[in-house]
């Protein structure tokens, strides 16, 4: 584990990142942020991120010399690589900003690792979507081959091809990992099912479902994050050499379900709500099924999915309704996370 190491970590700000970053401190990790500012208000804010930092500097990873910079600042023996631009949709808005950030942003990371010795373990986290979807109806193995229809699914699949490059050309000591859909509280992205349900709920407002067939890995937050630490301290240990390698990280099979079902089960776990779907003949093209095999992270890992989708839905909706129903202010929720980390781990 990460305990007095120093580690830097990008995409602070952001869903997954927030939570991260607030299981490091608790692991007792220095940790040391790089990322845009959080927008909207979500987990960073509501987890009171920024007081658990040892440093932070918000900045743009497109930048290089801001990064390059901070990172020699740091110093970092760890480096967990979550920054992005993470939505498919916004990938048809802004496709160069997107390669830009996915693909050139993850590029500087490389090479601020690289030109500052390599001496830093790292953790490329990309997605389930980098991988070439055939709609096939088998889980995706780490030895598939990277592709994607749109934008983001592309400039994931280029990322991962840009770290397997860099580990290969340069002997980097990094590993990336990957995951299917993420779902937990302080999530409040547009054009995610979870923050959409609970948007809706939250002011008695009809939940839209654009793409009720889709069938999606769900997984909460927490159980990604264990994979990434996992990982990272075998990169940290004597045999770091045989897990520098591209991971998979998602759940059972029986937690694959439709986008309709998660939406309903969300709806009845909160115990009011109506549902209608919206379906757009027009919408960009979106992946109809994902799923991921894990057996390579069981068998060398040791690592397995925790909490079924169930409960990754009931601790979700139970985050959102007590954030909900509470005073939005800097820290308030950074108890009650503590509580349902202690839960996932015990």
């Amino acid at each position: 584990m990460p305990k007095g190491k120093r580690v830097l970590l990008t995409g602070h700000t952001g869903f997954k990142g927030a939570w991260l970053a607030l299981e490091l401190h608790s692991l007792g990790a220095e940790v040391h942020g790089f990322s845009l500012p959080e927008a909207p208000p979500a987990a960073y804010s509501a987890l009171g991120v920024r007081s658990l930092l040892k440093s932070e500097k918000l900045g743009d990873l497109r930048d290089f010399d801001a990064f390059s910079a901070f990172y020699d600042s740091v110093e970092p023996e760890l480096v967990l690589h979550l920054a992005a631009q993470s939505l498919v949709r916004e990938s048809y808005k802004d496709p160069l900003g997107t390669v830009a950030t996915n693909v050139q942003g993850t590029a500087h990371v490389l090479e601020a690792l690289r030109r500052a010795g390599g001496g830093a373990a790292c953790v490329v986290v990309t997605s389930d979507k980098c991988y070439e979807n055939r709609e096939s109806g088998q889980a995706y193995r780490e030895t598939d081959p990277m592709g994607g229809h749109d934008l983001y699914s592309a400039s994931k699949g280029a990322a991962e091809i840009i770290t397997a490059s860099y580990r290969s050309s340069f002997g980097l000591n990094v590993a990336s990992a990957r995951a299917g859909n993420v779902i937990g509280g302080g999530d409040y992205a547009v054009d995610r099912i979870a923050p959409d349900c609970a948007r809706a709920l939250a002011t008695g407002q009809v939940v839209r479902v654009r793409n009720p067939a889709s069938v999606r890995p769900w997984q909460h937050v927490l159980e990604p994050l264990s994979g990434y630490l996992a990982l990272a301290e075998r990169l940290l240990g004597p045999k770091s050499a045989e897990y520098r390698e591209g991971w998979n990280f998602g759940p059972g099979s029986a937690d694959t379900v439709t986008v309709g079902d998660f939406a309903k089960n969300f709806v009845a776990e909160w115990g009011s709500g109506k549902i209608e779907t919206a379906v757009d003949p027009n919408a960009p093209h979106e992946a109809k099924l994902l799923h991921l095999d894990v057996e390579k992270a069981r068998t060398r890992l040791g690592w397995q999915p925790t909490w079924n989708a169930e409960r990754a839905i009931r601790e979700t909706v139970e985050w959102y309704k007590k954030y909900e129903a509470g005073p939005k202010v800097v820290g308030s929720m950074r108890d009650f996370s503590l509580e349902q980390i202690k839960r996932f781990t015990t």
